[in-house]
């Protein structure tokens, strides 16, 4: 199962976490997984190199964490990125709750 975790302060978004592989398919035929990637890789390009934030990124087998502070996350094109990203992720997993699950955490 992937968990993505959207951390937010003050209702600005600071970033998210993707956790884990979902699990539908085989791995390199998950289309499911593969549409989840793609997402959190087009936001990481978006806000670090379109908008030059120069958020905090680790990539690894199976996990993403995209990070910023207050000051970087407190522009309007990068939370529109961030908006944006959260709502892809929710239509993409709305009828997939067995394999992803999206969670929003105050942090």
């Amino acid at each position: 199962m992937t968990i993505i975790s959207f951390y937010k302060k003050n209702n600005l978004f600071l970033g998210f976490e993707v956790k884990g592989h979902t699990g539908k398919a085989d791995r390199g035929e998950d289309l499911l997984c593969c549409q989840i990637s793609t997402v959190a890789q087009l936001a990481v390009v978006g806000v670090n190199e379109v908008e030059k934030a120069n958020a905090f990124v680790e990539i690894s087998d199976g996990y993403l964490k995209l990070s910023l502070n207050e000051k970087q996350a407190n522009k309007n094109e990068v939370q529109s990125i961030l908006k944006t990203c959260y709502e892809s992720f929710r239509s993409i997993i709305i009828d997939e709750k067995k394999y992803a699950k999206l969670e929003v955490k105050n942090v």
